[in-house]
């Protein structure tokens, strides 16, 4: 098995969240998902994500749950082929929901912009010049 990076993140609203995320053109999978969480690839079999209820989240952990649009822990960051695809994943996310935290920023070799999901969880979206 390769090896896979899966984020695990608590949802309010399993429904609208991956309703949010299929808007972006991410995919679900039913391996893993119930009623309880769904199974989001982002890239490939390579990155994906657990949305989980947060009942469900907090029987996982030890601690509150966080709630994200109040303080946050992670920034979660995404390469983008290019500035177009950033700027594409952005509209994309406001036009389903999300909100951009700051504008985009422009350092010539590097191009950035981040929102923030319906959940409040933090997107980073960075194109890089193949030379930096």
């Amino acid at each position: 098995m390769n090896k896979q990076i899966i984020l695990n993140l608590p949802v309010k609203d399993l429904n609208k969240s991956k309703a949010f995320f299929s808007a972006l053109g991410f995919t679900f999978s039913d391996r893993f998902s119930g009623e309880n969480a769904a199974f989001m690839n982002i890239v490939g079999d390579t990155i994906q994500a657990m949305l989980t209820i947060e009942p469900f989240f907090q029987s996982l952990i030890d601690k509150p749950v966080v709630q994200a649009k109040e303080a946050n822990e992670v920034v979660i960051c995404l390469s983008c082929e290019s500035r177009e695809e950033v700027d594409t994943l952005i509209a994309k996310a406001v036009a389903a929901g999300g909100r951009t935290p700051h504008p985009p920023e422009d350092h010539g070799f590097m191009y950035d912009q981040g929102f923030e999901d319906i959940d409040g969880h933090l997107w980073n979206l960075v194109w890089a010049a193949p030379e930096a």
